[in-house]
C-alpha cells in the first residue's frame, strides 16, 4: 500500500510517497512559486535529485505534474495511479471541530475553511491543495490530518485564556497547539525505544526547529502544550517572538505608530533568536557566532534555552513528573549546543546529560547519564509517516 502525503502552502506543495509495507519514503518533492513566474519543481527518487523548470498557475496544475513524474518511467515509483491508496493532507489548524484524523468530505473542507481566520497563511492553501486534488484525482479517498487535533485532549483550565468569557464563546480563543503530529510520533516512538507502555510515560517532548513547541504528553495524551491560539505564541523561535507581557505590543504600536498587521509582522518574522542576535534567522549560524564571541548572539541562545527549561518545568507541573525528555526536529535533534544549554538549566531536578552521546546528531539516542532522574533522548521526528498512518487507518 502507498499513500501520498501532500503540504500545500499558499505558492507551495510538499510532498511524499511512502511505502506503507516499510513505511519507508520512496520519493519526495517540494514545487516552488505556484502561481507566480519561474516556478520549478526538486524531485528526489532513488537516491537522486531532479529539478524541473515547469509553470504551474495554480495548485491543480503543480499536482497534475507531480503525479506525472510519480508514473514517469524514469522519474517514478509507481506505474499508475492506481497503486495509490490514498492521499493524506497535513491541515495546520482544524478548531475545536476535529479531535482527530477525518476522511475529506465537502462538508470537512468546509469547515477547515471556517477555521481559516485562526490559520490565515496555512488552512487557504491546504484547502487549494485539497480541491486541486479532487480535480485531477477524483476518485481518490483523501484523508485531512490536523495539527491541533492531538492537543484536544488538554484539560480546560490549561486551555482557556484568563480574559472575558465571551471572547472564547464569540471567538473560539483559547489555547490550540501545534506539530501535533509530530509530538505524538515521538511520544509513540520513545515508548517503544524505552521499551515500555506509552500509558505509564510522563514524556515531554521538545520540537525545536525555526518553530518550537513543547508538549507534556501523559498516559500517551497531550495535556499542556506551549503554543497557543496560533504557532506565534510560546517559546521563542527563528524569528517569533513567543510569549510576551502582553503590553510590550500595545506600548510599541503606540510608541512607532503600527497598525496590528505590522506589530504581527515584527513579532512573526523579526523577532525570536533573529530579533535579539540580528545574526540569522539559521540557529547554525548564530551557534558559530556565539561561539566566537559575539554578545548577543549568545544572549539569543541563553533566553531560547532558558524558556524552554522554564516550558518543561510547566509541562512537569501539569504531569507532576517527568519520565523522558526528548528532543526532536532541526534544532533538536541536530545541535548539542542547544541541548546542553538546556539541560543545564535542570540540573537541579537530577537532570545529568552524558556530554560525549549529546554529540550525537539526528539520531536516535539515549544521551543522558545512567542515573539521571529522567531519560533525556533524541527522537528524528516523522510528521509525513504520521500523516500517512493516519491515511492508511482511514481509509
Amino acid at each position: 500500500m502507498k499513500i501520498l502525503v501532500l503540504n500545500s502552502g499558499s505558492s507551495s506543495l510538499k510532498y511524499q510517497v511512502i511505502d506503507m509495507e516499510t513505511e519507508k519514503t520512496i520519493a519526495k518533492g517540494y514545487f516552488e512559486r505556484i502561481g507566480q513566474p519561474n516556478s520549478f519543481l526538486t524531485h528526489k527518487v532513488h537516491g537522486m535529485k531532479h529539478k524541473f523548470e515547469r509553470e504551474a498557475n495554480n495548485h491543480e496544475e503543480a499536482i497534475s505534474f507531480v503525479l506525472n513524474r510519480l508514473t514517469n518511467d524514469h522519474y517514478g515509483v509507481i506505474k499508475d495511479l492506481s497503486e495509490l491508496q490514498g492521499i493524506g493532507h497535513r491541515i495546520v489548524h482544524g478548531g475545536e471541530k476535529f479531535t482527530h484524523s477525518v476522511l475529506i468530505t465537502d462538508e470537512v473542507i468546509e469547515e477547515i475553511r471556517k477555521c481559516s481566520d485562526l490559520a490565515p497563511l496555512h488552512n487557504p492553501a491546504a484547502v487549494l491543495g485539497i480541491e486541486a486534488c479532487k480535480k485531477v484525482v477524483p476518485d481518490m479517498k483523501m484523508v485531512a490530518v490536523f495539527d491541533t487535533a492531538f492537543h484536544q485532549t488538554i484539560p480546560k483550565s490549561r486551555y482557556i485564556y484568563p480574559i472575558p468569557y465571551k471572547y472564547y464563546e464569540n471567538y473560539s480563543i483559547r489555547k490550540y497547539g501545534f506539530h501535533g503530529t509530530s509530538h505524538e510520533f515521538v511520544a509513540n516512538r520513545v515508548a517503544q525505544i524505552l521499551d515500555k507502555d506509552i500509558n505509564d510515560l510522563k514524556i515531554v517532548s521538545c520540537h525545536l526547529g525555526q518553530g518550537g513547541s513543547v508538549c507534556a504528553i501523559q498516559n500517551g495524551k497531550s495535556v499542556e502544550t506551549s503554543m497557543g491560539l496560533t504557532p506565534l505564541g510560546g517559546i521563542t523561535m527563528g524569528t517569533r517572538s513567543g510569549d510576551l507581557d502582553p503590553s510590550v505590543l500595545t506600548y510599541i504600536m503606540k510608541k512607532e505608530n503600527l497598525t496590528p498587521e505590522q506589530m504581527e509582522e515584527i513579532l512573526n518574522k523579526k523577532s525570536g533568536v533573529y530579533g535579539v542576535s540580528s545574526v540569522s534567522m539559521d540557529f547554525r549560524d548564530i551557534e558559530f557566532e556565539a561561539l566566537a564571541g559575539g554578545t548577543h548572539a549568545k544572549l539569543s541562545l541563553d533566553i531560547f534555552s532558558y524558556l524552554i527549561a522554564g516550558y518543561i518545568m510547566k509541562c512537569a507541573v501539569a504531569m507532576g513528573g517527568i519520565d523522558v525528555l526528548t528532543f526532536t526536529a532541526g534544532v533538536g535533534e541536530k545541535s548539542p549546543y542547544c541541548r546542553e544549554n538546556i539541560c543545564k538549566n535542570l540540573e537541579f531536578l537530577g537532570a545529568k546529560l552524558d556530554l560525549n552521546k549529546n554529540q550525537i546528531k539526528g539520531e536516535e539516542a539515549i544521551i543522558s547519564q545512567k542515573d539521571s532522574s529522567f531519560k533525556i533522548c533524541i527522537v528524528p521526528t516523522n510528521e509525513e509517516l504520521m500523516i500517512a498512518r493516519e491515511t492508511m487507518k482511514l481509509i
